[in-house]
């Protein structure tokens, strides 16, 4: 989808439409009493009247913008702080999740009742199989996929952008090339001249390192990767990752498109107001790292999973980021043993400077049932005395995993 969350608000506010907006943060009371003084008008109030990113003060990051903010230099996952000193004059709109959920349902829906097997890659994504779709192989798949932009367009107002090609890899570029609202189609024959030029950051999974590394190596597009020898690529990144990316550049991705699928982790993270101190503000920290916890446990009881591996994530003050994390012998969603398990990966983290961010992960799932089933489920007293017996039997690796966590005065 296009600018997603941004194009669902431009849906209620479509005076916003061709101007910077950025959507970031929480809903705030100048929000509600905007809303308030138009009488939920919401396409009512005037374009002078909405605040502006300039204006704003507080420690929230940017979801997402309209391609007229992204202009500026504007981004997902930036400060809006520091988004401000980019594009001052843009427009700033509070996120609405439950909102975005929902439209991403409806075309999720439609895209479905025509071409089945599709592939959830979050909320504004998706793969679709198109092979055995009536018409899916017509002009090589450009009718069909004019017709689920037209449907989607019909019934939500919201534009997409389509990449048809033999596999995942090559589709996801070539949704890449034509935005908004643009179909590419990329054929076998087409990889020299269309994909080869492009830079390697490009493909998806080429991130800053790799691509830093490259550039050290004289390679700056795909094509110059092409140039080189598997075996080189190996000695250069490793056997897994020089093999992917010797076939990455040549197109070649065997990934199927896979229509279920078990989610890998679940996480909860928060960013704060003001930069947080370990040992300064340790209650406020404790608190809130309590309820991360908790939120976690929640949210694996109520969709069904149990999971082995909890894990930590810090964001300091200079944007550096830590993660930790601890192996449990059993799986678990209670609140209790993820607060343990995640404040002893706190011991393991450098605490010297101030926190932005903190995060908690729950990781290695398994839905409820099949971990009751081989009697791997466990809550805090039954994993304690668990690395208690592994303790005895010498087969705990360091430490006591459930000395007190760091955040608290328990």
């Amino acid at each position: 989808m296009d600018a997603f969350y941004a194009s669902v608000e431009l849906l209620r506010y479509p005076q916003l439409k061709e101007l910077p907006v950025v959507i970031g943060g929480g809903r705030r009371r100048e929000d509600d009493a905007l809303a308030a003084a138009y009488g939920g008008r919401l396409a009512d109030i005037p374009v002078h009247a909405f605040p502006l990113l300039n204006d704003y003060v507080g420690r929230g990051v940017i979801t997402t913008a309209t391609y007229q903010a992204r202009a500026f230099g504007v981004g997902s996952a930036m400060g809006m702080m520091k988004a401000a000193k980019l594009c001052p004059q843009a427009i700033l709109l509070p996120v609405d999740f439950a909102r975005y959920r929902q439209f991403s349902r409806q075309f999720k829906a439609i895209i479905t009742s025509i071409a089945p097997q599709m592939e959830d890659r979050g909320v504004d994504e998706v793969y679709i199989d198109f092979t055995h779709v009536d018409g899916g192989q017509n002009d090589h798949g450009r009718s069909l996929a004019l017709r689920l932009q037209s449907e989607i367009y019909a019934a939500t107002g919201l534009t997409c952008s389509v990449g048809v090609a033999p596999n995942k890899q090559l589709a996801k570029m070539a949704s890449e090339f034509n935005k908004p609202n643009g179909v590419s189609i990329v054929l076998e024959n087409d990889l020299q001249s269309m994909i080869w030029p492009l830079a390697c950051r490009k493909i998806n999974g080429v991130g800053p390192k790799a691509d830093a590394k490259l550039q050290a190596l004289g390679i700056t597009t795909l094509g110059d990767l092409a140039a080189k020898e598997l075996h080189w690529l190996v000695e250069h990144f490793g056997r897994s990752y020089g093999a992917w990316l010797h076939a990455s550049c040549w197109g070649l991705d065997s990934r199927p498109v896979v229509t279920e699928s078990e989610p890998v982790s679940m996480s909860r993270e928060t960013t704060f107001d003001r930069d947080l101190h370990a040992v300064r503000d340790r209650a406020e920290l404790g608190a809130i790292f309590t309820e991360l916890c908790e939120s976690v446990a929640a949210d694996l009881q109520r969709k069904g999973y149990v999971g082995r591996t909890i894990g930590i994530k810090l964001r300091f003050t200079d944007f550096r980021i830590a993660t930790r994390d601890h192996s449990l012998p059993l799986y678990t969603s209670d609140a209790r043993a993820i607060r343990h398990a995640a404040g002893q990966c706190l011991k393991r983290a450098p605490l010297e400077q101030r926190l932005r961010l903190l995060g908690v992960r729950v990781g290695n799932l398994l839905p409820q049932e099949q971990a009751a089933a081989q009697g791997m489920v466990g809550d805090a007293p039954a994993i304690k005395a668990a690395e208690m017996r592994a303790h005895r039997e010498g087969q705990e690796r360091n430490a006591d995993p459930y000395t007190l966590p760091l955040f608290t005065d328990e």
